[in-house]
């Protein structure tokens, strides 16, 4: 059962809500991954934490535009860089973004968000 910002489970309703938001991200991942919610939850909930601690970090994000993906500072006008590809994207960050102190949010080609990558520099 995938959980929304309003209806999630009870260990998350004592979280601050941007925390709350990226737990139900983070779980929901986690059960299309095939974890049980008993697992997915905790896990969730720590890995949340985690990027909450994180907000020093520059933001990026992987959209799709005009059938091409992009990669885009968040709060920019233009994109950073665009690929034919989700994939070439995805290299891009791991060869480039990897040498920064980043987020990288993943959204699919319907806009909805599919996840957050980390990079932590080099």
């Amino acid at each position: 059962m995938p959980w929304s910002s309003n209806d999630y489970p009870d260990a998350m309703k004592n979280l601050d809500k941007e925390v709350r938001e990226k737990a139900i991200e983070v779980a929901n991942s986690l059960l299309e991954d095939g974890y049980d919610e008993g697992r997915a939850i905790p896990i969730a909930i720590d890995e949340a934490e985690k990027i909450g601690k994180a907000s020093n970090d520059e933001m990026y994000q992987l959209i799709n535009q005009n059938d091409k993906w992009a990669i885009k500072k968040k709060g920019a006008d233009r994109a950073s860089k665009t690929f034919d590809t989700k994939e070439e994207a995805l290299e891009y960050g791991d060869e480039q973004l990897a040498k920064k102190n980043i987020q990288l949010k993943i959204y699919r080609k319907d806009g909805s968000l599919e996840r957050t990558k980390k990079y932590t520099g080099k």
